[in-house]
């Protein structure tokens, strides 16, 4: 009797050979094991540049054989793998092996010498040393090729691949080292100046070292037609669109340590995180991050043309770490002492009066502080992240000036607590009492506990599977955090007392004359006052307003009643 099987395999990039070689050899030991017993290949399933740490669900060929199993009239009833560590990585044959239990298929590997038994546990044993063999060879993989190119950037000055830096273009350098690689027909490849857009770096760098920041750069590029990186050069851009010169295209070349004729390498790294911490069955995706500059890897001499000096591209960057109103008197004063005028700028203004206390009217988070045109200003900006606060019609970014609210906020104080308005603050705070306000917010805090709670769950189920132990620290350190947070503010609720209403007139009566020396106070001191009377201003972006609440709950020590407008 014959028995159908379909055969699955897997090459990558990763595994350094040829994929019909691989391919050959992998269904040839398929083959070995199933013939024997009357089994042949009626489907194939070969995935291509597929990585083994992608779990089967992302891999096409693997996805498209597990779809086939819903088929009733797939025309296989077994699967054969040839490597089963070429096919399950880490614990994917935990995760996927119940799959072909469910709909029937069996699993047949010739390191158990037929099918796998799914109720053997030496057979789970083996699949999964496979699995976890499969892991460690790919790291092993990963730390030789590093190695080698660490060796070759420190050593050797190698140009390493990817992009040429904009003003460079890639010139050959002959056979590859590697006399294998070269019996192939691999090269090396050098950088070579662009004589098109060499003269435009140095531009860059000479307008930038004169007090020009990085947006009037690229603005004065604009305006003289001067392609963009990603314009010049298409072919290798083409997740940009080659618009227009933008200040961090301007910016990302002055902070690049090429163009003194340096190779570098080791400037990022890819980190792989969980993709869903709730169904850790999807596996990870590729993240690329920036490593320190004290990681970053030089040649140890030039080992291409430069286009700046090193003492050029050193004062790019003493420029680069001072805020943009300090570069701007660059010139004036010096590099050496940037340090000094910004510590002198620090030290004379950036005051956000209101810092904490103001929150967006539309999605109810606090607005950050953004110091813009030498004024203060309070944001609620969204990201990628926030797709549904987009889709819902927020705005991108959400701007309110600070100057345009606390000339208006310290009337308010002096109108509120005044002493024409006196007795009417004093019954509005005593009738206040536990308000549905206070209630509301308990609630919210104490949903807030609830919310934490279940994602640390979810985060040490996470570390349990696998999961990238910093990646997942990091997570567990900042919803921590938030729960502590929690934790303060209902406790600060549940801790309230209600005043009696010469408390509440003693209080009243101290604060009557504070509005009236808001104006003169210095800034750190007045900021505080409004943290002490713990104001919580609301921006409704449509109407143009503030909706100002005045909580004297924590006022001279004593707490109990919110009072507001």
């Amino acid at each position: 009797m014959t028995t159908n099987f379909a055969f699955y395999g897997r090459v990558s990039t990763e595994d350094q050979q040829d994929p019909e070689s691989s391919r050959a050899w992998q269904l040839s030991r398929s083959l070995a094991l199933i013939e024997p017993h009357g089994g042949q290949v009626t489907s194939e399933f070969f995935d291509i540049g597929a990585s083994r740490s992608l779990p089967w669900k992302r891999r096409p060929q693997a996805a498209a054989l597990l779809e086939a199993f819903r088929d009733p009239h797939r025309g296989f009833v077994a699967v054969v793998v040839g490597e089963p560590a070429r096919a399950f990585y880490g614990n994917q044959f935990g995760l996927t092996f119940p799959v072909f239990v469910h709909y029937g298929v069996q699993l047949w590997v010739p390191e158990v010498g037929g099918q796998v038994d799914p109720g053997s546990d030496a057979h789970d044993l083996v699949m999964a040393m496979y699995g976890g063999m499969s892991k460690g060879e790919r790291n092993r993989i990963k730390i030789r090729v590093r190695t080698a190119m660490a060796s070759q950037a420190a050593a050797q000055g190698r140009f390493l691949g990817g992009r040429p830096p904009y003003g460079y273009r890639l010139a050959d350098a002959g056979p590859h080292p590697n006399p294998g690689k070269a019996a192939a027909g691999q090269r090396c490849h050098r950088l070579e100046v662009d004589a098109d857009t060499a003269p435009v770096v140095r531009r860059i760098f000479a307008e930038f070292l004169t007090g020009r920041g990085v947006s009037a750069i690229a603005n004065r590029l604009n305006a003289d037609a001067i392609p963009c990186p990603s314009a010049n050069d298409p072919a290798r851009n083409r997740h940009r669109s080659g618009a227009a010169w933008m200040g961090s295209a301007v910016q990302a070349i002055l902070r690049n340590p090429r163009y003194t004729g340096y190779e570098v390498w080791n400037k990022q790294r890819k980190d792989e995180v969980l993709i869903d911490v709730d169904d850790v069955a999807l596996g990870h995706q590729t993240r690329m991050r920036w490593n320190p500059t004290t990681a970053w890897i030089y040649s140890p001499e030039p080992v291409h043309p430069p286009l700046v000096e090193r003492e050029q591209f050193d004062q790019a960057q003493a420029l680069l770490a001072v805020p943009a109103r300090v570069t701007s008197r660059a010139t004036a004063t010096g590099v050496g002492e940037c340090r000094e005028v910004e510590r002198r700028l620090r030290s004379g203004g950036r005051h956000y009066l209101l810092r904490g206390l103001i929150f967006c009217g539309t999605c109810g988070r606090r607005m950050a502080g953004s110091w813009n045109n030498d004024r203060a200003h309070y944001r609620c900006k969204l990201t990628a992240a926030d797709g549904d606060l987009l889709a819902s019609g927020h705005p991108a970014s959400i701007y309110v000036r600070e100057d345009r609210i606390v000339d208006r906020l310290d009337t308010w104080l002096g109108d509120l607590l005044g002493s024409q308005k006196r007795t009417a603050t004093i019954d509005a705070l005593y009738d206040a009492g536990d308000d549905p306000a206070t209630v509301a917010r308990r609630r919210a805090l104490q949903a807030g506990l609830r919310s934490c709670q279940d994602r640390l769950d979810s985060y040490r189920r996470a570390l349990e599977a696998g999961a990238d132990p910093a990646v997942v620290t990091g997570w567990i350190a900042e919803v921590t955090a938030e729960r502590t947070r929690h934790e303060i503010d209902l406790a600060r609720l549940a801790g309230r007392t209600r005043l009696t209403r010469d408390q509440i007139t003693a209080l009243v009566d101290q604060l009557a004359g504070l509005a009236a020396i808001l104006r003169h106070a210095d800034p750190r001191d007045r900021a505080e006052i409004y943290r002490q009377l713990q104001l919580r201003l609301t921006y409704q972006q449509e109407r143009k307003i503030i909706v100002a609440e005045l909580d004297q709950t924590g006022h001279g020590g004593n707490s109990g009643v919110r009072g507001g407008t």
